[in-house]
């Protein structure tokens, strides 16, 4: 062998022996990507693209582990890269834009939405092209959510806070004070425990506040939640019997739920739940408000995605019955969990298939007209979502405070728990109501002003009389209705200095028929009803009473007429108050006619209270003699007497109705 071929030819044994180490670290890492235990995969891909040992497939394999690390960051720095290789999968361009998300940089995670879609892949809910103004829209919307500090957060994960009876109780990977401690390889982390402490604790907690029990093994365990009575608990757990865990056909461990009961302090008798199966994860319980559906989150056959929100029905023996999924407007083909019900029958879950402004993101359900199926959902938005993860979403029964979690930036450990008060949205209702017949009054146009009387909202009643509008607090208000046939009416009020608690001020509003429907009757000599007729007229059936001309007293067979409006005023609306005004026409001189006028007045007055009507349901009576014609017989035009008897009235006008 000559030396030249010699030369080659060691350099060949030492390209293939060097290789050798390199093919070994990445059979290594992907069988810690394979298992799970992404922080060591991650090292050694990293390690790799370094090397620019298969560079192409390790950066691929080392933005998936951010990615499954929830590290949007550095998922996104490594995925900027992949997009640029030759003949990527386009499942990258999906990916890359979720990270983007997770950073905040939504314009840019559209733009590769799009190139993903264009690229020929299914844009699922989380493509918020749909809704092009969702970030504006809940960064814009007013606060509803307030976050208030825990004390009791460690380095480790935390999360899954559920307030029972003055105790919080929660999952936790702090495990802190033993002397062995067990890692979990997904996140390197020890494996979670349920802890306690006293709500509102100032005191942080270490492993002495584990529950006592049973509940809490060498694997994960948690969250819970409790029934209203405070004996049993559900809780998560990994699948495993005598110390060793069970794992499906793909050589995974899954989750499954257990209930126990309080026993002398103790939390006991554990129970593997009929719902749980070894294929398949089960976890994240929550009962609904009397403790008779399990709702809980889990990936088995019939699922939509990754995995998606259940419920059972428990009967009272604790049997369990009735596997119901969701449902698509729930669930998505991405992830759905850690549902909770409040004290309303509310959902709220975490998903990261619906559009958000993160990775998961805190929803809750909204109810359709039967109070029983669910429409729609709502992203809760700041400060309870982020652009990492949000999740495990609790309320009091209070209503107004409650816990979640989330790895957003600021916290103390991986997950943390946030507590939370809210301002419930406080609104302004009634009903409209018609004075006179006290019937609702549908269609009224409701308008709300503001303390410099500045519009700020408006809208019409309802088939029944019935209006609400959305209101800020601690401001001032004008409510005003009005309605054609109606004098309008208005009430000030004010949402200052008022419990948290309260949702709704109410301000029902009655209105007075304009004046032509106020008029009870209109008298003349001829006397015609005048006016539109409102539903009292009608019922009168008031027929034509005649004056004498240049008479005031009222005639024996006219009177029974008057004996209507009577009845009007002291059986149907005992309450009312009149004023009566009469009027002549346009002979005579003004002297003769306002005399006159105000003779039919009192003369009509005096029959009214002799009759029963109380003299302080009539305000006053005035005669106008021919100072208010209605038509053109005035001084010197000719009319006949058909037109001057319409001149020649008596009125009734409604001055009070309540």
């Amino acid at each position: 062998m000559n030396i030249k071929n010699y030369i080659l030819v060691c350099m060949a044994l030492m390209l293939s022996f060097s290789m050798f180490p390199q093919q070994g670290k990445q059979k290594r890492a992907d069988t810690l990507f394979n298992k799970f235990s992404f922080v060591k995969a991650a090292k050694l891909y990293r390690e790799l693209v370094q090397d620019n040992y298969n560079r192409n497939y390790a950066t691929r394999k080392l933005a998936d582990s951010y990615a499954f690390l929830r590290d949007p960051r550095n998922a996104s720095r490594y995925y900027k890269s992949v997009v640029k290789q030759k003949d990527v999968p386009i499942e990258y361009y999906y990916k890359y834009a979720q990270s983007l998300r997770g950073m905040k940089k939504y314009e840019e995670s559209q733009l590769w939405l799009k190139r993903y879609k264009d690229s020929g892949g299914v844009v699922n809910a989380n493509d918020f092209s749909k809704d092009m103004n969702f970030i504006t829209s809940v960064f814009g919307a007013k606060q509803q959510y307030f976050l208030d500090r825990v004390r009791f957060n460690s380095k480790y994960s935390d999360f899954g806070a559920f307030e029972h009876d003055g105790k919080v109780y929660f999952a936790s990977a702090r495990d802190e004070g033993t002397a062995i401690k067990r890692l979990y390889g997904w996140n390197e982390q020890p494996f979670l425990d349920i802890y306690v402490a006293e709500a509102g604790s100032r005191r942080n907690v270490d492993h002495t506040a584990k529950v006592k029990g049973d509940v809490n093994s060498i694997y994960h365990d948690g969250p819970v939640t409790i029934t209203k009575d405070g004996k049993t608990m559900y809780f998560s757990r990994n699948n495993f019997k005598d110390d060793i865990e069970l794992k499906d056909k793909k050589g995974l461990t899954n989750m499954k739920i257990y209930r126990a009961t309080l026993v002398d302090s103790l939390w006991t008798n554990i129970e593997d739940l009929s719902i749980n199966g070894d294929e398949f994860s089960t976890q994240h319980a929550a009962l609904n408000t009397d403790d008779t559906k399990l709702y809980f989150t889990s990936d088995r056959p019939g699922t939509y995605g990754g995995s998606d929100i259940w419920s059972v029905d428990i009967a009272p023996d604790g049997s369990l019955s009735n596997i119901q999924n969701l449902g698509d407007v729930i669930n998505t083909e991405n992830a759905e969990g850690f549902p909770f019900i409040n004290n309303e029958g509310v959902l709220f879950f975490s998903s990261d298939g619906h559009t958000g402004l993160g990775l998961l993101d805190i929803f809750a359900s909204i109810k359709g007209e039967d109070e029983e199926s669910i429409v729609d959902v709502i992203n809760l938005g700041i400060p309870v979502n982020s652009n990492k993860d949000d999740f495990a979403f609790t309320m009091n029964q209070n209503g107004i405070t409650g816990y979640f979690a989330s790895n957003r930036q600021g916290g103390r450990g991986s997950d943390d728990i946030y507590a939370f008060h809210r301002e419930p949205v406080l609104h302004v209702e009634g009903v409209v109501t018609d004075a006179i017949n006290t019937n609702p009054i549908p269609n009224a146009k409701i308008t709300l002003f503001d303390d410099k009387n500045n519009q700020v909202a408006y809208m019409v009643t309802n088939e029944n009389g019935y209006y609400q509008i959305n209101i800020d607090r601690n401001k001032d208000y004008k409510i005003v209705a009005s309605q054609d046939k109606y004098i309008e009416d208005y009430r000030e009020f004010t949402s200052k200095n008022i419990q948290t608690e309260l949702i709704t001020i109410t301000g029902n509003l009655l209105l007075n028929p304009v004046q032509d429907v106020e008029k009870l009757a209109e008298l003349n000599t001829n006397n015609n009803l005048i006016g539109d007729g409102s539903t009292s007229v009608k019922n009168a059936q008031l027929k034509n009473i005649y004056f004498d001309f240049e008479k005031y007293n009222i005639l024996k067979e006219y009177a029974l007429e008057l004996d209507k409006i009577v009845k009007l005023m002291t059986v149907d609306y005992p309450e009312m108050v009149i004023r009566i005004e009469a009027h002549t026409d346009s002979r005579g001189t003004f002297e003769y006619n306002d005399t006159l006028s105000t003779n039919r007045a009192k003369s009509t007055y005096d029959y009214l209270i002799s009759k029963g009507v109380k003299p302080s349901n009539i305000t006053e009576y005035k005669g106008y003699g021919e100072r208010q014609l209605i038509n053109e017989c005035a001084d010197g035009v000719t009319c006949d007497e058909a037109q001057h008897q319409l001149n020649r009235r008596t009125q009734f006008i409604v001055v009070k109705m309540e």
